[in-house]
């Protein structure tokens, strides 16, 4: 079931606040924490997300009046409820009762109750538990005015993304059985005259549990799609229940950014609206530059809708091998960032610190010192000045450039065993390619390799290993009405069964890019081949592929070493009114941003002449207005140009056409909506 029309969730103002556990504290603090989420600008929470085993304490036998009296005060005190239906995992009675329901892993080895997440996707007895809890949940809570979102689970396939237990098998087969109709379409698909697999019965399937020696790669490919759409039915589950008891009430899971575990265009399809558990790590420097890539996605997921940021740190986390706290500061620019990129609040895990359990370092809004802890003084302050940007609730980001993110093509490029080399990673392709945009000055959308890439003048595409004609004719259709692609190396390799394209790569993009890729050639560990564009010389430490042109593309670049001397690396096709170019290379950072400059010059796009990669600048628009968010991610103190005579929503007054920004600094600049989004570059002078 698709949701068409996406329900508002009816909340007036940004959303603040963060996931609420209150039957892991004594009644008496209830009051104590309204008070003190009021003071913080509270005005949503989350719960109760793992409280199944406090609401049902044996079948059938419900205790309600703690939550009942919970979700009073939360009203009583203005503050609205985003319900959990509580089925995040199991109580331990259940999985005692039915202990056929508990997950296998690839060894065959059934995983113990004791953490989270304990079920198998496909299980009947936890699908007929999970609806039945739903209901109760929705039948009890669904008109209380309080409640304002369900939220289904918690972040599907965290522990258990994929199961190997018999019920996963049967489930697996039917699924085959649907996709492939018999079992000669499933021998024919899976390439089974390969090291003798052939199937004569259905019974003879498994899961690719642990083999003695590679396992069959078309195999491996559609047990990752099979147990993406194993968790996507669970999720059904419950939102079929909840749109029955409460139809008007809008419905969401918690996404973990870009996750390979799970297909989020299909399980975006099927909600109301997008949101997202998001950690980067204080530790690292240039942890903002993926965190824009995954919210480019968030956004994305829904067409441009306004998400929302569910979860985050207020400091610590406390699942790393070292949990370094945010600096101050840091707190507020991460959630700025993700508000820039499209999210209307910036929630937390969680309200008050735990003091018992897996979580009880992991930080929260109110600490462990209480209202004296850094947390809650930080969180409060950033509540008061949240409030300052209510007007930029329901803006859509503008961008004219977007990045394809296909999952088929990850997982394909990523489960087998038998792949010219294991060191070219779609995400650290998809990673390095966005952070050359960003480096460049562009926020970056996501799109589905079938587009639509209405209103964009660039997609880029940094690997698409599974192609299908009707991928490629998106992106022919694209650059001929005067778009511009640009495609990276290993694509057009294979089509949705794991067979080789016949002709080799680029397959169905041949005829767009105007190239054939005779061999890939993989570079050794610790090693670096070369390419020369205009005259400069530039690394691929990963890969190269020996590539023959075409008379209609133009060399961009060439390799300057090694075997691949004087081949062409980088090609440039005019296709209609537009151009297709392809990357042959998985190249390093500064090589990587050259290429990307050009092909924005190539695009009619802006570009920055002096990179800071600190320097994020974003665009949310509604009707009547521009707001450009302009950050200072890092340690130094940034002079911007900017529209001049803008008003900053943060600061106050007007600003331009010089903006400083201290280190952590942030402004918010209004001003009527341009023609084109404002551009932001590094000022020319600092004084």
């Amino acid at each position: 079931m698709t949701n068409a029309t996406p329900r508002p969730m009816r909340l007036d103002a940004l959303a603040y606040g963060g996931d609420y556990n209150p039957d892991q504290w004594p009644e008496e603090v209830w009051h104590e924490d309204v008070r003190l989420m009021r003071e913080a600008g509270v005005n949503l929470v989350s719960l109760p997300v793992f409280s199944w085993p406090q609401l049902e304490t044996s079948p059938g036998v419900y205790e309600w009046g703690w939550l009942d009296r919970v979700i009073e005060v939360l009203w009583a005190g203005g503050i609205r409820v985003d319900l959990a239906t509580a089925t995040a995992t199991p109580p331990a009675w259940l999985v005692r009762r039915h202990p056929e329901m508990l997950p296998w892993d690839a060894d065959g080895r059934r995983l113990e109750f004791g953490s989270r997440q304990a079920y198998c996707p496909s299980s009947p007895v936890w699908r007929e538990h999970v609806a039945r809890m739903a209901r109760a949940m929705a039948e009890r809570y669904g008109e209380h005015p309080a409640v304002v979102l369900w939220h289904v689970s918690n972040e599907y396939g965290d522990h258990v993304a994929r199961c190997w237990c018999p019920e996963s098998a049967a489930h697996f087969r039917r699924w085959l059985e649907a996709r492939h109709g018999d079992l000669d379409g499933l021998n024919e698909a899976w390439g089974v005259n390969v090291w003798g697999q052939r199937y004569t019965a259905w019974e003879q399937v498994e899961p690719p549990r642990r083999a003695t020696g590679p396992i069959n790669p078309t195999q491996l490919l559609d047990f990752e799609r099979f147990s993406s759409d194993a968790l996507l039915e669970l999720f059904r589950v419950e939102v079929d229940v909840l749109r029955e008891v409460t139809p008007e009430l809008p419905v969401t899971t918690n996404f973990m950014s870009i996750f390979r575990e799970l297909d989020y265009w299909r399980f975006a399809e099927v909600e109301d609206l997008v949101t997202d558990d998001a950690y980067p790590d204080p530790a690292d420097p240039r942890a903002h530059v993926p965190a824009a890539l995954n919210y480019g996605l968030m956004r994305s997921l829904k067409g441009g809708q306004p998400w929302l940021l569910l979860e985050q740190a207020a400091s610590a986390v406390s699942w790393r091998d070292v949990n370094v706290p945010k600096a101050p500061g840091r707190m507020r620019i991460d959630s700025l960032q993700a508000i820039a990129h499209g999210s209307d609040g910036a929630m937390f895990f969680q309200w008050r610190q735990a003091r018992y359990g897996q979580e009880k370092f992991h930080s929260a809004m109110l600490g462990h010192r209480g209202e004296r802890s850094r947390s809650f003084r930080e969180t409060a302050a950033f509540g008061r000045e949240l409030q300052r940007l209510a007007p930029v609730k329901g803006a859509r980001v503008r961008s004219r450039v977007a990045l394809v993110v296909d999952w088929d093509s990850w997982w394909g490029s990523s489960a087998a065993e038998s792949l010219p080399s294991q060191r070219l990673g779609w995400l650290a392709q998809a990673r390095a390619w966005h952070g050359a945009l960003h480096a460049l000055g562009h926020a970056v959308d996501a799109v589905r390799a079938t587009g639509p890439f209405d209103g964009y003048d660039l997609v880029v595409v940094p690997n698409l290993y599974v192609t299908d004609a009707a991928q490629a004719d998106a992106l022919a259709a694209f650059a001929a009405a005067g778009g511009t692609v640009v495609v990276g190396p290993f694509s057009g390799v294979v089509d949705p069964t794991e067979t080789v394209h016949p002709g080799g790569a680029p397959g169905p993009l041949r005829e767009l890019l105007g190239i054939e890729v005779d061999e890939p050639w993989p570079v050794p560990d610790g090693r670096a081949e070369r390419i020369e564009l205009d005259g400069v010389g530039y690394d691929a430490p990963v890969w190269t592929e020996w590539i023959e042109a075409s008379p209609e593309a133009s060399v961009v670049a060439r390799f300057a070493a090694g075997v691949l001397d004087g081949r062409p690396a980088v090609t440039r096709r005019g296709h209609g009114d537009g151009a297709a170019w392809y990357v042959g290379a998985a190249l390093a950072e500064d090589g990587l941003v050259e290429v990307m400059r050009r092909a924005l010059a190539d695009a009619g796009l802006p570009a920055r002449d002096r990179i800071d990669r600190d320097l994020e600048a974003v665009t949310r628009a509604d009707d009547a207005t521009d707001f450009t968010f302009v950050l200072n991610h890092g340690d130094h103190e940034v002079v911007v140009a900017v529209p001049d005579g803008a008003e900053d929503l943060l600061g106050g007054g007007t600003v331009g056409p010089r903006l400083v920004l201290p280190p952590l600094g942030a402004a918010v600049l209004a001003a009527p909506r341009a023609a084109e989004p404002p551009f932001v570059t590094l000022s020319e002078t600092t004084e």
